[in-house]
């Protein structure tokens, strides 16, 4: 058993019946051109499916408002980083020479990560590593205040500083009409400031550029 099934098999609590479908999903496109962009693209769509279900049932109380931000809250690619950093996934990933790993890489690598254990092992298997991982943060509902979406919190923190609104611009989009891929630009002018995000729509891709600018405003 390769390095890597062994730790999939330790730390995703899952063993893959079909390795190279693993090994895709660790391999970043600067490495390869069998990289694993497609699996992030399904993984993305499972891991918004099984956390709207877990939050579905663990929070009967709460309305949809809340579900959605709660799930964008989880989603979000600083938390997916935050996930892949506390699975040692950087060391198993493989990138090309000259790139570097960056928090949006781990993010993406996690997903893709999904999409391979859902190709594999179905609904089941995929639910029941992304319900394990996400166990805590699911369990700990976060402060009301924080369960806004991304793009009002940005545009509340740049109107509480003075500064102008943030700006969207579609830059791509990819994919068959039933399965759309869009790539969304965020630009701060006063702060200088341009993220990306990408998703399965333009609301989707605009939330996580956002995301990437709140990040971008309160790095150190």
């Amino acid at each position: 058993m390769s390095a890597a099934s062994n730790w999939a098999a330790r730390t995703l609590g899952y063993s893959f019946s079909d390795t190279e479908l693993l090994e895709r999903a660790l391999t970043h496109k600067s490495r390869s051109a069998r990289h694993n962009e497609r699996l992030e693209f399904l993984g993305d769509a499972v891991l918004d499916l099984v956390i709207s279900d877990a939050l579905y049932r663990i929070q009967p109380e709460a309305d949809e408002h809340v579900l959605t931000r709660w799930r964008s809250r989880l989603v979000r690619g600083e938390t997916l980083a935050e996930v892949a950093g506390g699975l040692d996934l950087e060391k198993h990933l493989s990138l090309g020479q000259g790139e570097h790993q960056r928090p949006s890489i781990l993010a993406d690598t996690l997903e893709a990560l999904y999409g391979a254990v859902w190709l594999d092992g179905g609904y089941a298997s995929a639910a029941q590593v992304i319900e394990h991982h996400f166990a805590a943060r699911l369990a700990e509902p976060p402060p009301r205040d924080s369960l806004k979406d991304p793009k009002s919190q940005l545009q509340e923190l740049l109107q509480g500083r003075g500064l102008q609104l943030p700006v969207y611009e579609q830059l791509e989009q990819t994919g068959p009409v039933h399965a759309p891929r869009f790539v969304v630009g965020c630009r701060l002018a006063d702060l200088d400031i341009t993220t990306e995000g990408c998703g399965s729509s333009r609301r989707k891709a605009e939330q996580r550029a956002a995301a990437k600018a709140i990040s971008e405003i309160e790095q150190p």
